[in-house]
């Protein structure tokens, strides 16, 4: 599995984090190195994999892609394990230091990952969604939906609330958000102060921002992560 860093050549610490920023935002994708850069810049080695079909892997037929969605999240879910490994056994990961974040379908990948991956440390959903059951059905609904609904059950928040209120997650979403429906954060946050599990819960809100990164997202992700991680 191809993947590459960015960090800074002094002052690195071996605090490693998982930057998904894959999907969503086709006219923006400088701001992935932005991100990028000002995580290594605070500390972080930042490791940015290619999803399927995205980066070094990608075929070439966005529309192809577009129609692929939940089965390339689903493809970065179940390919976490084997990076892990890697970023271990390449010597990047000290004292079990590792994070994970991502925007858009980044996000839904972070929060995928933290329903059965209890060594990651932390977590930062940037305008993303656990709810992917109910999600599949309105956001690129598969051809093969049923099929896809069923896969993609394992890895829903609704079904890991304890698992994702364990250790320490930031939720951030702009609420007039025009792709990913804010409610899904909304709903997040709800279900996990109904159930008295918000004490690990940061969540901001960002009023009248669309599906969009702002500088605002950009310092809260990086205060984040010097505390908890």
């Amino acid at each position: 599995m191809k993947f590459y860093t960015r960090c800074q050549r002094v002052n690195v610490i071996n605090r490693c984090l998982l930057w998904f920023f894959i999907m969503g935002l086709p006219h923006r994708s400088w701001f992935t190195v932005i991100f990028a850069v000002a995580l290594a810049q605070a500390g972080f080695r930042v490791v940015m994999p290619d999803a399927p079909d995205h980066g070094a892997r990608f075929t070439g037929n966005e529309q192809a892609r577009l129609g692929q969605f939940w089965q390339i999240l689903h493809g970065s879910l179940t390919e976490f394990a084997g990076l892990r490994d890697a970023l271990y056994e390449a010597g990047l990961v000290a004292d079990n230091r590792l994070a994970v974040a991502g925007a858009s379908m980044g996000g839904m990948t972070a929060l995928g990952i933290m329903t059965h991956h209890p060594e990651v440390k932390s977590v930062a959903c940037l305008m993303g969604s656990g709810y992917f059951t109910s999600l599949a059905k309105t956001l690129f609904p598969p051809q093969d939906l049923t099929e896809m609904i069923a896969t993609l059950t394992e890895w829903d928040v609704a079904r890991a609330l304890p698992r994702v209120a364990d250790r320490p997650l930031l939720l951030w979403h702009g609420d007039a958000d025009d792709v990913v429906p804010p409610e899904g954060t909304f709903r997040l946050q709800q279900a996990l102060m109904n159930e008295g599990l918000d004490g690990n819960l940061t969540c901001l809100w960002e009023p009248g921002v669309r599906h969009r990164i702002t500088p605002t997202a950009l310092d809260a992700t990086v205060a984040f992560f010097r505390q908890h991680l």
